[in-house]
């Protein structure tokens, strides 16, 4: 029995530029993936596999079925089940390596959670599937100096980008400001290749493999494109912008000015509203049964959701005080929704 702690990456340690020290740097590591989508799921696998220490995986999301094409952690199952993709997602990862410590937080990542997930951990991923979060991600990494990759896939076209504050471009010093809604396509819109979000996971999995195995100078201030079905691949070198809002001026918009505001977010193509109260307050879910019991109310549960119909909506609700109203995209009607059945 070989009692070596690091043989089971005896191929990844024959790399030069990994070897035994950048082995055990990685071992010391401490990820947060903010979303277990398609980027997220082939991130936090190629992660595990590689022996990186300790990953938080934070995602908000069900598994459905038609996540299956290209979230490759997830299966039938789990989508039956309508398991939360963290928890999903760490479930299987266990079993791919036992020795990583994996924590899954079935939450919304706003300026109010992310510094608290972000405490003790030396990167950030982006496994996201909105501008907002990833400007959030972007501002947080300036603000405390902690270096963030940030990946984009949909259609056929795939973005990829390593920020090391200080060094780097920043996201806002190459868009200073997200695209006005509506305007950019989204995988709801335009589709997404399973191999294209396979492609720029792994190259957002091996620029964190560089960083923190000791290797930031590897890092480029560069934009990688790539158009798949084309097999046109671009590396533009970004300069650090001497005026950038974010990274010269220090100017957090999206840091500082959302904190305890009052979030309902329409979801992009899926006539759902999500709803975060502004009050962070928990759902006791066995409390909530039993008053959907006595309104003769039928509801699904599990140890992590409670789902019901009414009023010609449903609602599934976390025990975050999050929740999900289905069957509308009008803010003000699903905040009285939630408001009747789950409070204000």
């Amino acid at each position: 029995m070989n009692l070596d702690p690091l043989a089971r990456y005896a191929r990844q340690m024959r790399v030069s530029h990994v070897g035994r020290s950048g082995q055990e740097a990685l071992r010391a590591a401490r990820v947060l993936l903010v979303g277990c989508g398609a980027l997220g799921t082939a991130i936090a696998d190629l992660l595990v596999r590689a022996g990186v220490g300790f990953l938080r995986i934070a995602d908000r999301d069900l598994v459905e079925l038609t996540n299956l094409q290209r979230q490759t952690l997830f299966d039938e199952r789990d989508a039956r089940e309508s398991w939360p993709k963290a928890e999903a997602a760490a479930r299987r990862l266990r079993e791919v390596n036992a020795e990583v410590e994996i924590e899954a937080c079935v939450r919304d990542v706003g300026a109010d959670e992310l510094p608290e997930l972000a405490r003790d951990v030396d990167l950030l991923l982006d496994g996201t599937d909105n501008f907002e979060t990833r400007y959030l991600l972007n501002d947080f990494a300036v603000h405390v100096g902690k270096p963030w990759i940030y990946g984009g896939a949909v259609g056929d076209h795939g973005l990829e980008m390593a920020v090391i504050p200080g060094r780097t471009a920043c996201l806002r010093c190459i868009f200073p400001e997200p695209p006005s809604a509506g305007v950019s396509e989204t995988c709801e819109t335009a589709g997404v290749l399973g191999p294209l979000t396979a492609l720029i996971a792994a190259l957002q999995a091996a620029d964190a493999l560089k960083i923190l195995s000791g290797h930031r100078e590897a890092i480029a201030s560069e934009l990688l494109q790539v158009e798949l079905w084309s097999r046109r691949v671009q590396a533009l070198r970004i300069p650090r912008q001497a005026d950038c809002a974010c990274c010269v001026r220090r100017e957090l918009p999206y840091l500082d000015g959302a904190a305890g505001a009052t979030r309902a977010e329409s979801l992009c193509g899926r006539n759902t509203v999500q709803l975060r109260p502004a009050i962070h307050a928990r759902i006791d879910l066995e409390r909530l049964s039993a008053r959907l019991a006595r309104e003769g109310l039928v509801f699904e549960r599990s140890r992590f959701w409670i789902r019901f119909r009414a009023e010609e909506l449903e609602l599934t609700a976390f025990p975050d005080g999050r929740a999900l109203v289905h069957g509308t995209d009008e803010p003000a009607r699903a905040r009285s929704f939630y408001s009747r059945w789950i409070g204000s």
